[in-house]
């Protein structure tokens, strides 16, 4: 069989993906819990319904995401998670910078899924397939092109070193409760995906993207917290916080292993329980 199958069977079974859901679930419920207040503000009030829809919207997406064996499925649960949380980083749209931080998020998420998307479209023209297990056994010369494509379109949605530009303006602009749910759940179902996805698809090129993951890290980790300490907006300090914990979670993603899946699950467990309470 294709080299994916040396990291065992965990990711052809359910399990796992299932706690992952859960942790996005009691997160989200956490972030309604938060939201209640801010809601009955009278320029909110009568966009109640909207918030509630958008955000179970984007949840829908991150769960086609994460069960999806198939890249078109993949891709179609990516933008389902985008696309209505622009409308949400969007929601206030005439106090402080909301409709701004809006239209910034939009226009980097089209232009990482356009670079995700022509990887995936190289991936097909390469193999004639899009299932995440019949890919490995079929890559060849230009597999490094397609994985520089397709990191970097993931690299975007967890806010990495160096695509990380957008993430300060648009937790600073959002709404605060819009601004914890983008850092923790997005950010954690986007880790796990890109996860899976290196083991299951870029399993022979496992020397390659592990070198590029390390440098990466420590880009992130180093860049962040340098920037972090020259903030003088709380969010805007919790954007450079998220990115540096980005780097973190992706150390989970180095070893390609079930130990450093277990890992990158928990770490999002209590990243997700200590960040929503920073921003409750």
């Amino acid at each position: 069989g294709p080299p994916a199958d040396a990291f065992g069977g965990m990711y052809h079974n359910a399990p796992i993906q299932s706690i992952v859901k859960s942790i996005l679930s009691v997160g989200t419920l956490i972030v309604f819990l938060m939201a209640h207040e801010w809601l009955k503000l009278p320029d909110t009030v009568i966009k109640q319904g909207e918030f509630y829809m958008l955000t179970l919207c984007t949840l829908l997406g991150m769960y086609f995401m994460i069960s999806a064996g198939h890249f078109l499925m993949f891709f179609i649960g990516l933008e389902t998670a985008s696309i209505p949380m622009a409308a949400l980083v969007a929601f206030d749209k005439y106090r402080h910078h909301s409709a701004e931080a809006g239209a910034k998020y939009i226009l980097t998420a089209l232009f990482s899924s356009g670079l995700l998307l022509y990887g995936i479209s190289l991936i097909y023209g390469t193999v004639g397939t899009l299932y995440f297990d019949d890919v490995p056994a079929h890559l060849n010369g230009s597999a490094l092109q397609i994985m520089a494509f397709f990191f970097s379109g993931m690299g975007f949605k967890l806010s990495l070193v160096p695509f990380h530009l957008w993430t300060a303006d648009v937790y600073e602009g959002a709404p605060s409760v819009v601004t914890a749910y983008l850092s923790v759940i997005s950010k954690g179902s986007a880790a796990f995906v890109l996860l899976t996805i290196l083991i299951k698809t870029f399993a022979p090129m496992i020397d390659q993207w592990q070198e590029v993951l390390y440098w990466v890290i420590i880009a992130s980790i180093t860049l962040a917290n340098l920037f972090a300490l020259r903030q003088e907006n709380l969010k805007r300090l919790m954007a450079f916080s998220s990115i540096s914990q980005a780097g973190y979670i992706m150390l989970g993603v180095i070893a390609g292993t079930q130990q450093g899946m277990a890992s990158l699950v928990y770490y999002i467990l209590i990243y997700m329980f200590a960040n929503l309470s920073v921003f409750a």
